[in-house]
């Protein structure tokens, strides 16, 4: 499953991307994170390994994050895998104007098992949960 989804950001492309590469921000904008760990490598970098836990609903949910390019301010890619799901992230960012940046994220799930049935039966959940995510990180962005 294959989706994009694109925000207008009402601040300049830098103040954008250092909101979006500061982890200590993910929990202000990425809601029912508990936690984010560093497994390997240089955070934030290339090859970084890291583990996001999330409670929802009732559940509690696990994935890795690997950082596969960065090359900031206009692109950041990175892969989330956690039971039955594989997810790779392409975010871009691009000036509008001196005060206005456009986030597009292209978004890619692929998968396997009980969770095979779940993408293919509730194919929204997701795109409605990274949409939350850019809605809630545009809220919290300017709100600074």
């Amino acid at each position: 499953m294959k989706y994009t989804n694109e925000i207008g950001i009402n601040l300049p492309l830098n103040r954008v991307v250092e909101i979006f590469d500061n982890p200590d921000n993910l929990p202000k904008w990425q809601p029912g994170l508990i936690s984010f760990k560093n497994l390997s490598g240089t955070p934030g970098q290339v090859g970084a390994k890291s583990l996001l836990k999330y409670k929802m609903g009732k559940r509690e949910i696990e994935m890795v994050e690997t950082i596969t390019k960065r090359n900031l301010p206009q692109e950041f890619i990175g892969t989330y895998e956690a039971k039955g799901v594989f997810n790779k992230v392409c975010n871009k960012f691009i000036p509008l104007s001196e005060n206005r940046t456009r986030w597009i994220a292209e978004t890619e799930f692929k998968f396997t098992g009980f969770m095979r049935l779940v993408g293919w039966l509730m194919p929204g959940s997701f795109k409605k949960q990274s949409k939350r995510f850019m809605d809630d990180f545009k809220v919290f962005a300017e709100s600074l």
